[in-house]
């Protein structure tokens, strides 16, 4: 939609595309984050950083990327480690969601045109209802988060012998980014010490599958848990995918790594279960670890990076080029081989422009992907298995590590940087709000059709 006439051009560029706006909000944010970041207030006595490391932090944070080059807990200050939680809480609600806020007090100076690209950016299946989405948004985020907080904080004081204000810090800081899928962590060795505690690792693991499966998906079962034939086709997709990707993950993680002496080899069957189970379903975007990631067989960083790659559900708080986008992608392959013009899922027709946005989506991120990979393999000495699994970590806001982030240039650490911020906002978003201007085609061609395979 045109701006009126006379507006600045600023005002022009941001509400003639949501894109543009959330991009840039994101930007400034991060450079917020980052200057923030840079205060001697904001560093442990004695600590020091270069700009490049306090970029990368902000930008880990913002993006809930849960990679990180300096130990959370060592090297910021509490005013520090605030920074990074109001950075992981603002980035997993989303910066458009939150500038959706602002920008309802003048939305209704807009047309009806402008009303729906915000809704579209916004991924809300109810036209016309934004006000209510970001309600709601901000208010499942909050109960969820208090919920697990409140577990957290009673079971590190009543079993931990931490102080009851040490407890609810800590407590409060790892649901914020367990929910927000951030898998930023104030112990140097993630959530290791409680491998063997379900009563913490099974909650995490719960308010990161929630987080994890898009504010859609949970504001749609809030609705109609009990009635799926009102659940729409985006939410079918997206549980069917999860849960699935979940189960598989799991077991196959399990297994792989059942009898490494590094990893779940020395544990007892039980524990084996849940430590493999939770490292199933955190590489969809949670980056908590329990062991050691570089110690994991090959075969299981591999599978790993597969999980990864795919990620969560849309407009959440997960990565990755999403669940909903792999069952498309599944279902076009299967609709192919059956020798079907149209796809089809759970009694519906999906359009072409969904399938042509991801199989856009998924070239497009492969490409980013190998073309990182490829830079780090010739500035760093690591193996190829190492530096696939960190850039993979990066571009779908996992977190999970191989151990080699640190330890990386600090080019390497900009590159890293530059995959989470895309990866956080979703390379279809980033490409479009970079567009100088939409290109209407007001024609078409003969068509042609070239030999494939």
């Amino acid at each position: 939609m045109r701006a009126p006439r006379g507006a600045p051009m600023a005002h022009r560029f941001a509400w003639g595309r949501p894109a543009r706006l959330f991009v840039l909000a994101f930007a400034v944010a991060d450079a917020i984050g980052t200057a923030l970041l840079m205060l001697p207030i904001a560093r442990a006595e004695g600590n020091h950083n270069t700009f490049v490391e306090a970029l990368f932090t902000s930008t880990s944070a913002l993006c809930v990327a849960g990679l990180a080059v300096l130990d959370i807990g060592a090297h910021w200050s509490v005013f520090g480690e605030l920074v990074i939680l109001g950075l992981i809480q603002i980035g997993g609600l989303g910066i458009m969601t939150l500038a959706s806020v602002l920008g309802m007090v003048v939305i209704r100076r807009f047309g009806l045109k402008m009303q729906l690209s915000v809704q579209t950016e916004l991924r809300s299946p109810n036209v016309g209802d934004a006000r209510g989405v970001v309600a709601r948004i901000v208010k499942t985020s909050l109960a969820v988060e208090g919920t697990l907080a409140v577990i957290l904080t009673a079971r590190l004081w009543a079993s931990y012998d931490m102080p009851l204000r040490e407890a609810a810090y800590v407590g409060g800081f790892h649901a914020v980014s367990a929910f927000n899928n951030a898998g930023l962590s104030l112990f140097h060795d993630s959530l290791t010490r409680f491998a063997a505690d379900p009563v913490i690792l099974l909650p995490i693991a719960l308010a990161t599958i929630l987080g994890g499966l898009g504010f859609p998906v949970l504001l749609e079962l809030r609705r109609h848990l009990g009635d799926r034939k009102r659940w729409t086709l985006h939410a079918q997709l997206t549980l069917a995918a999860t849960s699935l990707l979940f189960v598989a993950g799991a077991a196959v993680v399990t297994f792989l790594e059942w009898s490494n002496p590094a990893t779940l080899g020395p544990m007892g069957w039980a524990q084996r279960i849940l430590v493999g189970a939770f490292h199933g379903i955190m590489p969809r975007s949670g980056g908590f670890n329990v062991v050691d990631v570089g110690a994991m067989d090959t075969s299981t960083l591999f599978v790993t990076v597969m999980l990864m790659f795919v990620g969560g559900g849309s407009a959440g708080t997960a990565g990755g080029i999403k669940a909903a986008t792999f069952a498309v992608l599944f279902l076009v392959v299967w609709s192919e081989i059956r020798g079907h013009p149209h796809v089809h899922a759970f009694g519906r027709r999906i359009s072409p422009g969904a399938i042509r946005q991801a199989l856009s989506l998924t070239f497009l991120s492969m490409t980013v992907v190998a073309l990182a990979t490829v830079y780090l393999l010739v500035r760093t000495p690591f193996e190829t298995s190492t530096v696939l699994f960190e850039v993979v970590s990066a571009s779908a806001v996992v977190g999970l590590s191989t151990g080699i982030t640190p330890d990386l240039p600090p080019d390497g650490h900009v590159l890293l940087a530059a995959l989470m911020f895309a990866g956080r906002i979703g390379p279809i978003t980033f490409a479009s709000a970079l567009a100088l201007r939409d290109r209407t085609r007001r024609y078409d061609l003969a068509e042609a059709r070239p030999i494939i395979g």
